[in-house]
């Protein structure tokens, strides 16, 4: 019996631990969507076709937790980004909330759209059924890529030597706040991440980190989901260039990074003579593609180089990462 109490006690400090993470200002954050409550359930993406005026049209949305009840949609005409959306196309956005264990979501012309048991149902004024989407889970063409013969493999989950001060979290996972010990020059790096669920918060204090290519050109890591795509959101060169369009996974989805980065030049004089250059894929969609890069991001070092090492940002919020690896090119 005292066996059975003491696995109890322990079972129970486990989810406590795990309700009672927060971000450094206190804010809730959570990283087990076990714990996360019911509207991480409901949040998340939708897809299916609605009837309208021009017949059955596709339709994605992106269904935002923001605490205690209440959610924002953010509506794309054509499919989700990536798959059907483009950024220019038209989406609009309205807030819902919990009613009666359903989530209500009014819309334009009397339309409603109400969510339950994973499906979001819209509807006219007169409550007549104009069609559903279906909650979808995607996944990014690149996530588990394991590193070709010859990568720098820099966090395969098995320890953190390769970083300064480098940290594992207790399910073995790479914490943020270090950079890696050795540098590179150009190469090809893959790399996954994880924001964590915190509906409460909001802008630069959700789910926020940072990827400092050469510790100087910081790729924004952020709770971007559904929002509009800027340069200090997920995916943007952070305070200089937006991506090309938002492909934000929802709180506590793995997502990737894909780099093909170009090291800047310098002649004998030590004088830049090329700026450095980047293709990224967030998710396996080309968000930049052979961007020159201007100038250095804030943040990072003050000053760029031939090669430099790998910084990932702790902003305070309890961003993950794993499955790092870098192919040099000479």
């Amino acid at each position: 019996m005292l066996r059975r109490r003491s696995l109890l006690f322990a079972g129970l400090i486990l989810v406590h631990a795990a309700l009672a993470q927060a971000a450094d200002d206190g804010t809730p954050a959570y990283t087990d969507a076990k714990a996360a409550g019911p509207d991480f359930a409901v949040q998340g993406e939708y897809a299916g076709e609605v009837k309208t005026d021009e017949g059955q049209k596709k339709f994605g949305t992106q269904v935002i937790a923001l605490g205690k009840g209440k959610f924002r949609a953010v509506i794309f005409f054509g499919g989700l980004p990536g798959d059907g959306w483009e950024k220019g196309q038209e989406k609009k956005m309205h807030d819902g909330e919990v009613k009666d264990g359903v989530v209500v979501i009014p819309g334009d012309n009397g339309h409603v759209g109400k969510i339950k048991d994973g499906v979001l149902t819209v509807a006219d004024s007169g409550g007549n059924k104009l069609g559903e989407l279906k909650k979808v889970e995607r996944k990014s063409s690149t996530l588990g890529a394991k590193p070709p013969v010859g990568a720098v493999v820099l966090f395969d989950g098995k320890n953190a030597d390769a970083f300064e001060g480098g940290k594992t979290s207790p399910d073995g996972l790479l914490e943020v706040g270090t950079k890696s010990k050795q540098s590179f020059g150009s190469f090809q790096m893959h790399l996954e991440f994880r924001t964590p669920f915190m509906p409460t918060a909001s802008g630069q204090g959700r789910g926020n980190s940072g990827v400092f290519i050469h510790d100087c050109y910081e790729f924004q890591v952020l709770d971007s989901f559904g929002l509009e795509g800027e340069n200090n959101e997920c995916g943007g060169l952070y305070s200089i260039k937006e991506p090309r369009l938002n492909m934000c996974f929802p709180p506590l989805s793995w997502q990737t990074y894909d780099f093909d980065f170009t090291a800047p030049k310098f002649d004998a004089a030590g004088k830049k003579v090329a700026n450095a250059r980047v293709t990224l894929l967030h998710n396996g969609v080309a968000i930049y593609q052979d961007f020159e890069l201007p100038k250095l991001t804030p943040g990072g070092r003050d000053k760029e180089g031939a090669t430099g090492p790998l910084q990932l940002q702790n902003h305070g919020n309890p961003v993950n990462y794993r499955n790092i690896w870098v192919v040099e090119r000479k």
